[in-house]
């Protein structure tokens, strides 16, 4: 799914991204963000948080990662969020999908293969 095809409907996305606090990240091909802004503007989006789990695989006992499911009980939509998290914090690769579907950069088809035309 395409941001351009959420654009009525996923604004708090859209607005982190248009200020620059969601970005695509062309080598890890998926976003870049503090993944509590990214689960906070899904809230702002109608989706009420259902499972939240946070991973704790370093010394430090910070969080290496998370998922995080939310339920829109307006539309029946659901939400997923996969991150792993980057130093420094809060940067972290961020794989969001809504039904199923990945949430794609901006003119990108979600069908194109990678490497281009054949």
């Amino acid at each position: 799914m395409k941001m351009s095809e959420m654009s009525g409907l996923m604004t708090g996305l859209n607005q982190l991204r248009e200020q620059g606090r969601m970005m695509w990240s062309d080598d890890e091909h998926e976003w870049m963000g503090a993944p509590d802004e990214i689960l906070s503007a899904l809230e702002t989006d109608g989706f009420g948080e259902c499972k939240r789990e946070m991973t704790t695989s370093r010394r430090d006992c910070r969080p290496a990662g998370g998922v995080w499911q939310g339920i829109n009980p307006r539309t029946g939509s659901v939400a997923s969020v996969i991150w792993v998290t980057r130093a420094p914090a809060p940067a972290a690769v961020l794989f969001i999908e809504i039904d199923g579907e990945s949430i794609m950069r901006p003119g990108r088809d979600p069908h194109e293969e990678e490497g281009g035309e054949i």
